[in-house]
């Protein structure tokens, strides 16, 4: 396979040529890579040297893009050869791995950053401060491509057995509920009476008669036990950074069903939500800000295709303004994010992990997860959602604008059952607006809700009336001074005069 190294860029020529030797050296790389290096294999030529780059890598399998501080010459459209090299390689499909030199784009050429932000949006970048840090991150870029493309063969994760298990490790009683689901679900062919020899044999979930780290995962008495890294950390937070204290913040273990389940119901707790009326059935109808089905491919997709090589844990964050799904993974070479909101192939990492989660109607099959949460997200006149690559896969959601009015209330007014959400005030906090008419403290606003707890009546009952507008602060430089005044705005006004406010 041939590599080429980026480019005619100065600002990297000592470390094109220590990378390239570097990779002529590995005694496992060099067996399946040689690398194109400008300086090195191109002779003086009367060719303008962007049409000798530009024509060099149309016969390459890899790309290596090294960004650093500047930018380079532009041609007549503005564009430089690293700029231009990368748009190429993009058109070919040539598989790309981008670094980043530094920790941080603030020095670098606003041109440069801008390549930069355009590329975060596609792919997983790695950044590097030395030569050093810049060979460990290719060998493993380029030892991870040649075991996705079979060129090494070592059994993935999920196929691997796990170390010191056996059959015992196995929970009867969740591989009895899974058959009894996948046969409702899929007529999986097995009787609900099957051991779990028989099953875990079905689904191809023993090595040796070991069980895999897929059958530890889905029907384990312990899974982290021998998958540590599987566990699902779930954050709330009320504004749009990650801040402390966390409202909320839980640490989910368990089978891959239990983390799914855990995580969504951790979800669909603390979005808003709007309940109907009974007129058109005996059951009131009830939306959440986020379609339920949304939020659950995200969810399942991380825990599913996410990489358990890595030390990192599944990231579930909600802020006031977005649901953010982070998963230390990646995307197959021949899969961009581009291609998730279109029709594409499934590619799972963990083929045996997801195969029960599929049998079971967790995910479906054929590539169409994320298609349906454009579909569902558009539907609910939400955003689309995004789809990126920074240090790993992130999907994100965004939540119905906390300011907007046609977002406040409910198909039938408040109900007493929306307690606290940006939809409707508690009791509380409807009697707080209306304490907040004139400007008031904190200690007054406790004995309102009958609260000892400073620090979490401040997160929990005055920050959501912040952030929806409805509550000011006398002094908003200063939100812990002894004078901190609380005082309701024009919008808390017009709330409690519509009614809306009525607890």
């Amino acid at each position: 396979m041939k590599i080429f190294i980026s480019s005619v860029q100065r600002e990297f020529e000592q470390e094109r040529q220590a990378l390239g030797e570097y990779l002529a050296g590995d005694p496992l790389l060099r067996r399946f890579f040689e690398c194109f290096i400008f300086e090195r294999d191109v002779p003086a030529t009367d060719r303008r040297p962007n049409e000798v780059y530009l024509s060099e890598l149309a016969g390459n399998d890899i790309y290596i893009g090294l960004f650093g501080d500047q930018y380079g010459w532009e041609n007549p459209a503005g564009l430089s050869p690293t700029h231009l090299e990368f748009n190429e390689a993009t058109r070919l499909n040539i598989t790309r791995y981008i670094f980043i030199k530094g920790e941080k784009d603030d020095g670098k050429h606003p041109k440069m950053q801008t390549l930069i932000h355009e590329v975060e949006g596609q792919l997983v970048r790695r950044r590097f401060k030395s030569s050093a840090q810049l060979h460990a991150a290719v060998y493993a870029s380029l030892v991870d491509h040649l075991e996705f493309t079979g060129a090494i063969t070592q059994a993935p994760w999920d196929a691997r057995g796990a170390r010191n298990s056996s059959i015992s490790d196995i929970d009867p009683e969740r591989i009895q509920t899974f058959v009894r689901r996948a046969r409702r679900a899929r007529n999986f062919p097995l009787p609900e009476e099957a051991d779990v020899g028989e099953v875990l044999t079905h689904l191809n979930l023993l090595d040796g008669g070991k069980p895999t780290h897929a059958a530890i995962l889905l029907f384990g008495r312990q899974p982290q036990r021998f998958t540590q890294p599987s566990e699902v950390k779930c954050a709330h937070f009320h504004g749009i950074q990650v801040a402390k204290p966390i409202p909320s913040y839980q640490t989910y273990k368990g089978t891959a069903f239990e983390l799914v389940d855990q995580s969504i119901d951790f979800v669909m707790s603390k979005i808003n939500v709007s309940v109907g009326t009974r007129a058109e059935g005996p059951q009131a109808p009830v939306e959440y800000e986020i379609p339920r089905e949304v939020v659950a491919e995200a969810i399942v997709n991380a825990i599913a295709h996410r990489d358990y090589s890595s030390n990192g844990s599944v990231q579930v964050m909600l802020f006031a303004d977005r649901l953010e799904v982070w998963n230390p993974g990646t995307l197959p070479p021949s899969l961009t994010t581009q291609q998730l909101r279109e029709h594409h192939g499934s590619f799972p990492r963990n083929p045996l992990l997801a195969e029960p989660l599929y049998l079971t109607k967790y995910i479906e099959r054929m590539g169409t997860g994320t298609q349906d949460m454009i579909r569902r997200c558009v539907a609910a006149g939400l955003p689309e959602p995004e789809f990126k690559l920074t240090d790993g896969f992130v999907s994100m959601i965004r939540r119905p604008q906390a300011h907007d009015e046609a977002h406040v209330g409910t198909k039938s007014g408040l109900s007493r059952d929306q307690v606290g959400t940006k939809l409707a005030p508690s009791r509380h906090q409807v009697e707080i607006l209306r304490k907040c008419l004139t400007a008031s403290s904190i200690p007054e606003l406790m004995l309102i809700a009958q609260r000892k707890d400073r620090t979490k009546f401040r997160h929990q009952v005055l920050q959501p009336l912040l952030d929806a507008g409805w509550l000011t602060m006398t002094i908003p430089d200063k939100p812990t001074s002894s004078k901190q005044r609380y005082q309701t705005t024009d919008k808390g006004r017009l709330l409690l005069d519509s009614g809306r406010g009525t607890p």
